[in-house]
Parts: C-alpha cells; sequence; structure tokens
C-alpha cells in the first residue's frame, strides 16, 4: 500500500514534478499549513514554490504506520533557503541562506496505489525561528 508513497518520496527528493504529480489520483486534496489545493495545477505549483525556495529540499523518511487504506508518515525535512519562499501570511521571503532541519507528520488517504488526500503538518515556529524570523512576523529593520 506505501508504494506510492514511497514513489513520491523519492520523486520530491529528485525534485521530479511531473512524477509527483503521477501519484495523485484525479481530484487529489492536499492540505497543509500554508495552503489546500485540490486540481493538480494547484498541487504542482505548491510544489514548485518549496522547492524555489528550498532547492536542495530532501525528505528523510523516519516510519510509516497504516490501518487499511490510510497511512502515516513521520520525516524530517531538510534544505537551504536560497530562494524566495511564500510564508504563512501571504508575505514573500527573500532568501536567507539558512539551513533549516524540520519534523513533520503526512497523513495520506490511498486507492488503487495512488494518493486521493494528503494532510501534512509541521511546526511553523520551528521553521520560522530557523529562517530568523521573530513572532509576531516582522520585515522591517526594527523588528
Amino acid at each position: 500500500m506505501s508504494d506510492v508513497v514511497d514513489r513520491m518520496l523519492a520523486a520530491m527528493n529528485a525534485h521530479d514534478l511531473d512524477a509527483v504529480l503521477r501519484c495523485f489520483a484525479p481530484g487529489a486534496v492536499v492540505v497543509g499549513p500554508e495552503m489546500e489545493a485540490g486540481d493538480p495545477e494547484e498541487i504542482g505549483s505548491y510544489i514548485l514554490q518549496m522547492w524555489e525556495g528550498f532547492p536542495d529540499l530532501r525528505f528523510t523518511l523516519w516510519g510509516k504506520v497504516s490501518h487499511g487504506d490510510a497511512l502515516a508518515t513521520e520525516m524530517q525535512a531538510a534544505g537551504t533557503h536560497r530562494g524566495p519562499y511564500l510564508i504563512a501570511d501571504g508575505q514573500v521571503l527573500p532568501p536567507t541562506g539558512r539551513f533549516t532541519s524540520v519534523r513533520s507528520s503526512w497523513f495520506w488517504h490511498l486507492a488503487d496505489d495512488l494518493v486521493v488526500s494528503q494532510r501534512y503538518y509541521y511546526d511553523q515556529l520551528e521553521l520560522y525561528t530557523q529562517l530568523g524570523l521573530r513572532m509576531p512576523l516582522s520585515f522591517d529593520a526594527t523588528g
């Protein structure tokens, strides 16, 4: 059952958008802290935005737990912020050059060896702190 997840993670690490999108069933939905996407164009746009912000982004799978057509994964996402990155409030953070390493959990609903839905969670504060941001988010010189 988790073959499609293995294929997707390999494609994500290879930055192969076509291979990533082939893992999704028609009408698949992806939901995360910054977005909700319901078609391949929206999903692809978000993935490309991540890769633009973190061109060396890689995922390391730590574990999987499955039950029926549901799968939960825990992993680490690591990369260097070398490009523009759209943050949760809609602003674009210019490159900081900082390396980030963030724990995340992804939850999958699978059917016919395709992803029907994917929901992912990570600690945004952990990422934003590593990028040098402070709460509340501020981009001016006074912080």
